[in-house]
């Protein structure tokens, strides 16, 4: 048990028996009135987004998560494929990968975190590198401005990156905003 004040993105609770999984979390204090914690969550069984107010003095059920290091081995019409260190594979859907398809690239590493047997969320590093695969090509000067040009990543993710930067240079991408960050 904890504080509703004490939760975080990516914290998994039961809430009314069901397991979710926080997604966004606000502390709002009103005037005079006392302040209270607005938490929006997904159900882990419906995919369902949830939002729920408490108080900050309220408690919650806080659910430990079991991290298991897995690569990230390919993508098919079944899903997506991973492997644990003990060359189990396990397939997830896209419901599970999530916005995390953007930065899996084929044997990179990364963290399943676990509910029992029952997978619930990728959690990626704050930041991967890719490396750009189309983009129009930039002119000699433009590396002075900060306008930027669409480009589209190895994984077929499309980011707005600097005029500079060509065919085959590797860019870092922030994966929680899944903004352009700076190069590889």
């Amino acid at each position: 048990m904890a504080n509703a004040v004490d939760l975080r993105k990516g914290m998994a609770i039961m809430l009314e028996g069901e397991l979710c999984v926080v997604t966004d979390r606000l502390h709002v204090t009103p005037g005079n009135w006392r302040a209270y914690i607005q938490v929006t969550m997904k159900s882990v069984r419906t995919g369902k987004q949830i939002e729920r107010r408490f108080r900050s003095t309220e408690t919650v059920d806080v659910v430990q998560l079991e991290p298991k290091e897995m690569q990230f081995m390919y993508k098919d019409q079944e899903g997506f494929h991973f492997m644990d260190p003990d060359y189990n594979t396990i397939t997830f859907s896209e419901e599970v990968v999530g916005d995390a398809k953007n930065y899996l690239i084929e044997n990179g590493k990364c963290e399943v975190l676990f509910f029992g047997e029952k997978a619930i969320e990728i959690e990626l590093p704050a930041s991967v590198e890719l490396k750009v695969v189309e983009t129009v090509p930039g002119f000699k000067g433009d590396s002075v401005t900060n306008l930027q040009k669409p480009a589209t990543l190895e994984t077929g993710y499309r980011v707005n990156v600097p005029l500079f930067m060509k065919e085959g240079d590797v860019v870092k991408i922030d994966t929680r905003t899944g903004e352009y960050i700076g190069r590889g």
